[in-house]
């Protein structure tokens, strides 16, 4: 796992740039989930979802003398985000490449800090390939938003501001995508809170996950098919899914209707809108709660950068 004082460090390189985000409380939420819930809105960080912390903490690495060769990321939208903030706080020039269907909120939210876009085919089957060729011309730093030992760091500074915030919780649900955040998480989360269960959440269309515990190696699916486009990915990292196979407890799957629901409870009891990828954790406490009853549960919400219309669309019961 990654060394608690790794993730401690990471706390002290974003510090002064990263938002400490609020823990949201909803007694009519305890209801619905028959537990003590607790969520970390995340969807309040710089850049509008966890990935800064990550992202921020690897840029603000890169030497000095080797930043005016810029930084290059491959990213559905919020990754390449919060790369393209830290680049512009840092004064470091970025490239994001994105799939031709980003979603429209998140595209202009990288071009809004000035980073180039790149467009890729979502289906490709390396959707690495352009912007590894772009870092071996260039010689600029690769900004992966897993695989990346200082991104899982910087990840990780969630779990430990959650547990100074709420203190000990009996079950932490993760959304999970490469595994970075878990990873981060995970790690902070065995070392703070040993008893804590961590629980991953995928879309039931994007179940790489899941699939690759029940094999004990990572395992490759198809490109996926859900609203939830962050968790949108075909397989773990090698990397994070070392770590999170270890301490995990389990990775269960929730459906885009699901996920609808979640936003949907999520603006009317918590008054704020987040993105299906964002939910996945919430939409797994509301789908079993029987499995909660009782306990302290904390949920990581990750990301809210979608706009009015796009969640008005999917929220609708009209």
């Amino acid at each position: 796992m990654i060394p608690l004082d790794e993730i401690r460090a990471a706390a002290t390189a974003i510090a002064g740039e990263a938002v400490t985000t609020p823990v949201l409380r909803s007694d009519e939420l305890d209801a619905l989930a028959g537990a003590t819930v607790f969520a970390k809105d995340e969807s309040r960080q710089r850049t509008g979802s966890f990935k800064f912390r990550g992202a921020f903490n690897r840029v603000s690495a890169i030497p000095l003398g080797e930043r005016h060769l810029g930084v290059v990321a491959v990213s559905s939208g919020n990754h390449g985000a919060a790369v393209a903030c830290a680049a512009e706080i840092l004064g470091i020039e970025a490239t994001v490449h994105v799939p031709a269907d980003v979603a429209s909120a998140k595209r202009a939210l990288i071009e809004g800090f000035g980073a180039r876009i790149v467009t890729f085919d979502r289906a490709t089957p390396d959707r690495e390939a352009a912007a590894r060729r772009q870092v071996e011309t260039t010689g600029a730093t690769f900004v992966h938003p897993f695989e990346d030992r200082l991104v899982m760091a910087g990840q990780g500074t969630t779990a430990i501001e959650f547990h100074e915030q709420v203190g000990p919780l009996d079950v932490l649900l993760v959304p999970m995508s490469g595994g970075g955040l878990m990873a981060g998480c995970g790690s902070a989360m065995h070392q703070l809170s040993p008893e804590c269960e961590l629980i991953g959440v995928e879309p039931a269309a994007a179940d790489d996950t899941r699939r690759s515990f029940a094999a004990g190696h990572p395992v490759k699916i198809a490109q996926p098919d859900t609203i939830a486009d962050g968790l949108a990915i075909t397989a773990p990292g090698e990397r994070t899914f070392e770590i999170n196979y270890r301490l995990v407890a389990d990775v269960v799957t929730v459906t885009d209707e699901q996920l609808v629901e979640a936003m949907r409870v999520g603006a009317g009891l918590l008054d704020r809108r987040f993105e299906p990828s964002g939910v996945a954790g919430l939409a797994a406490v509301l789908d079993d709660p029987a499995r909660w009853r009782g306990r302290r549960v904390g949920v990581i919400l990750t990301g809210g950068n979608i706009d009015a219309t796009r969640f008005a669309s999917l929220t609708s019961t009209t």
